[in-house]
């Protein structure tokens, strides 16, 4: 058995757009070239400004949506090339969590029909099975048994993503792929749904594809992150090199506008000019060349590769090894991580004073 449980070759998606009787036909190159492998067991994070390809790469590890070259391969099998009859009944080990939880339900069916569908799908359970089971994974994601009988609109945006959870969880995937699973929620709510993810995720031996831009909750959470632009990975490495020694200038540029929770406290900043380039017209050679302090005339017309920088960390750029890693310490990631981190562990203890005490009244029912 192979240590990697999803690995992509070469993945490509292009739209095409416009193309009537006055309008010239235009193509967005949503992702464009992606090589990745995610270990079994782990959590594993994309990360990237909003329009980098972030959500479509996510859709096409599912083949939720086509791709228009490349390949996607599970556990060993390409998924791009299985019929449709076998990509079906493979569904129930690969899940997806929606970034909207509202629009992600269906308001004219209650809790029970929603979270119980998959049941219906993929297994052979008798009615009275699949409403225990649903019980269940109500009760496991925070929620109570009663709440079967409601409609999402009776529900607050954590409880919904919390329905979400349970849904995707109903027929007991292998991965699972959660796209900004938190960024339409209260911070609260976020860190109650995080460490909700990673409770579920140890007990049933989950591998975990998380797409976010927030970095406090990607570092908090993941063990390797790959970052994208204009649908490229330009970096990948584990999560504490990443934020230690961040190779490439977009990556930097990234750590560094994460805000820094201490007054007065600032650290240098790269500058980057320019506005981000158009998909449906990127520019030649390094895409982030036309905003890179950096840059230079090889940059505008040769294309970098992936390459090792450090042991499991890759970079694409031609000027990684003359570009120093920003200080840690100046940067204030330090001051950032700690921050985060008294953050998650608020909930976490609230979670486990709730387990101690059961009688107490849910704060869940008012996330």
């Amino acid at each position: 058995m192979s240590e990697f449980i999803l690995e992509t070759r070469d993945l490509h998606r292009r739209f095409h757009m416009g193309g009537g009787l006055l309008q010239k036909q235009s193509t967005i190159h949503a992702v464009n070239g992606v090589w990745l492998q995610v270990r079994r067991g782990e959590t594993f994070a994309i990360v990237g400004e909003s329009g980098c390809g972030k959500s479509t790469l996510a859709r096409l590890l599912l083949r939720l949506i086509e791709p228009s070259e490349g390949q996607v391969h599970y556990d060993g099998r390409d998924l791009t090339a299985l019929p449709a009859a076998d990509m079906r009944k493979l569904r129930a080990e690969l899940q997806f969590i929606f970034q909207d939880p509202f629009s992600s339900l269906n308001p004219r069916m209650t809790v029970e029909r929603i979270v119980g569908e998959p049941l219906s799908v993929h297994t052979t359970l008798s009615g009275a099975e699949r409403r225990a089971r649903v019980a269940e994974l109500l009760t496991r994601v925070g929620l109570r048994p009663e709440h079967a009988d409601r409609y999402p609109h009776e529900f607050s945006g954590g409880q919904r993503q919390r329905i979400c959870i349970a849904r995707a969880l109903a027929c007991g995937p292998k991965l699972l792929i959660g796209d900004e699973p938190v960024s339409a929620l209260d911070v609260s709510v976020q860190a109650q749904i995080v460490n909700l993810l990673e409770d579920l995720k140890d007990e049933f031996g989950l591998t975990l594809i998380v797409i976010a831009h927030d970095l406090a909750v990607i570092r908090h959470m993941s063990d390797r992150i790959a970052v994208m632009y204009l649908g490229e990975i330009v970096e990948l490495a584990p999560t504490e090199t990443l934020f230690s020694a961040p190779r490439h200038p977009y990556t930097q540029a990234l750590l560094q506008a994460i805000p820094v929770p201490a007054p007065g406290a600032r650290g240098a900043r790269t500058a980057l000019g320019g506005d981000i380039p158009s998909p449906a017209n990127p520019p030649p050679g390094c895409k982030f060349h036309t905003r890179c302090p950096h840059a230079t005339e090889l940059c505008a017309r040769e294309r970098p590769v992936l390459s090792e920088s450090a042991p499991e960390q890759q970079v694409a750029c031609h000027h990684w090894r003359t570009i120093p890693a920003p200080d840690a310490t100046a940067l204030h990631i330090e001051t950032r991580s700690a921050a985060a981190e008294r953050r998650f562990a608020l909930f976490r203890a609230a979670s486990a004073e709730k387990t101690i005490h059961p009688n107490k009244e849910k704060a869940n029912d008012h996330a």
